[in-house]
Order: C-alpha cells, then sequence, then structure tokens
C-alpha cells in the first residue's frame, strides 16, 4: 500500500524566482506571485508547512491596469478614530508605495494565518531593475 508523505519544514527545498512586472497585468502577476509563495506548483505541496520559494519582482512600476483603475480605484485605510478614514488613489500608490501596493494585493491571496505572514515576507518588490538578491540566482554558476 502506498501512504502519501507529509513534509516537514525542515525538508523543504526553497528556490529564487524572478518575476518581470513590465507589460504584464498586475492581476495576473500577483495570482502567479501567491502561488509561488504558497508552494502550490510543487508536488509537495502541505497546507499547514510553507513550502514556498522567494520571490522578487522587478520593474514593478511598469506593470498594466485594465480600464480607468488607475483613475478610479481607491484605497481606503482608517485608524480607528472617528473621521480618521484616509484614501489613497491607486496611481498614487503605484507612484510613491510601490511595493506596499503589491503586498496588500498579495496579502489578500495567502492564508489569513501566522503561516501567511512567514510567506509574505518571502516577497521582494523593486519598482525599477535593480535589486540586492543577484547572488541567490547566481548560486549554481560557477
Amino acid at each position: 500500500m502506498k501512504l502519501t508523505s507529509v513534509i516537514k519544514s525542515h525538508e523543504v527545498e526553497r528556490d529564487w524566482v524572478l518575476v518581470d512586472a513590465k507589460g504584464k497585468t498586475f492581476g495576473r502577476i500577483l495570482t502567479d506571485v501567491a502561488v509561488l509563495l504558497r508552494g502550490k506548483h510543487k508536488p509537495y505541496f502541505t497546507p499547514n508547512v510553507d513550502c514556498g520559494d522567494f520571490v522578487v519582482i522587478i520593474n514593478a512600476k511598469d506593470a498594466k491596469f485594465s480600464g480607468a483603475k488607475l483613475e478610479d480605484k481607491e484605497y481606503f485605510r482608517h485608524s480607528g478614530y472617528f473621521g480618521s478614514t484616509k484614501s489613497t488613489k491607486l496611481s498614487d500608490m503605484l507612484e510613491n508605495h510601490t511595493e506596499k501596493l503589491y503586498r496588500q494585493a498579495v496579502r489578500g491571496m495567502l492564508p489569513k494565518t501566522n503561516l501567511g505572514k512567514v510567506m509574505l515576507k518571502k516577497l521582494k518588490v523593486y519598482a525599477g531593475e535593480d535589486h540586492p538578491h543577484t547572488a541567490q540566482f547566481n548560486k549554481g554558476a560557477k
């Protein structure tokens, strides 16, 4: 009889994945990134273990948005005090807080537990081409 083996957290092999957002649709990038962070693309995926890879997104400001989202879509935040609701347009978030925009969007696609917080820490977002993770991608080259 064959039994399904359950992987332990110390047995997981993590890779570094580079995603270039230039010219790609924002939401489609994020769904792929959420799958990579969660580890659902691996054959030994286990829901209660962090099986995901590290993901580096470059050219984050060059992603495409369909329709009139850049002008119309707003993000709201509230401190808990009366009258403290603040809103920010998507175009302003993309220009000034690119990393926060991507993190907030990916966070909604991950589990709402401590495991989801650990998975989100493996996401690195950079507005331009440059990133400090070149050593992780060149580890196999000699």
